[in-house]
């Protein structure tokens, strides 16, 4: 698999991950990771990253992470100055992220806040989740949203985590009422998957930041195909239902 590289320069690259690859290996996934495919193309970034993490050569200048079926950006840096500095801005959330989400229902407000602590969920090891009061050990969790269009039983948002819990955004959504279209793990026992989709709709649209060299950029990666199909098929039913 050749990665599709949206930015690069000295210090890292900002890739548009498609969706079914995981990042890293893993106990599940050992072979086809994007991690790999970057390391054949630039083998330099092999000894790039966290030494203080468990099995950090297989996250070779992983900065951070998307789940198996969430496509768009993610940056990996090319040396070890440049990694200590993205990461540094991750972790003090100097780091924009906004992401296409298309969640069930139609949202009240057009833009909000959602704020809610998340939580692995004693049943499931692979759910979290948001509200208070939870069994697990709670960690705040945040997500701005703002409404871009409604249909008719759908909406799509911009949605911005401002904090990085594991399936934030997905368990934020969950938990208000709105899961994420065609969402496995959080839309229920059968979820709604519009036009033959097949994963959850999200996408990591945009990244704005400061790169280790000052220049302020703003990446963004298009929507891909499948999720283009869906709101593509959801305009189609609009004007169905418009016509007299």
């Amino acid at each position: 698999m050749e990665p599709d590289i949206i930015y690069e320069d000295k210090n890292f690259l900002a890739v548009n991950k498609p969706y079914g690859i995981v990042v890293h290996p893993d106990e599940r996934h050992r072979d086809g990771t994007l991690a790999q495919s970057i390391v054949q193309k630039y083998p330099e970034i092999k000894n790039v990253g966290d030494r203080s993490a468990r099995s950090w050569q297989e996250r070779p200048g992983i900065v951070h992470r998307l789940d198996k079926d969430t496509s768009g950006l993610l940056l990996v840096a090319k040396n070890q100055p440049a990694f200590d500095f993205l990461k540094n801005s991750f972790q003090k959330r100097l780091i924009k992220k906004t992401y296409l989400v298309l969640v069930m229902g139609e949202l009240k407000k057009k833009d909000g806040r959602i704020d809610l602590p998340i939580a692995r969920s004693r049943k499931s090891p692979m759910r979290r989740v948001a509200g208070r009061g939870l069994a697990g050990k709670e960690r705040e969790a945040a997500t701005e949203y703002r409404v871009t269009k409604s249909f008719n039983d759908f909406t799509l948002l911009e949605a911005r985590p401002l904090t990085g819990r594991t399936h934030q955004i997905r368990a934020h959504f969950a938990a208000i009422g709105h899961p994420v279209v065609c969402d496995k793990i959080y839309g229920g026992k059968k979820p709604v998957c519009p036009a033959g989709l097949t994963r959850q709709f999200l996408h990591a649209w945009r990244l704005e930041f400061v790169s280790p060299t000052g220049a302020k950029l703003m990446l963004e990666a298009d929507l891909p195909e499948d999720l283009d199909g869906v709101l593509r098929f959801l305009d189609t039913q609009i004007n169905k239902t418009l016509r007299p």
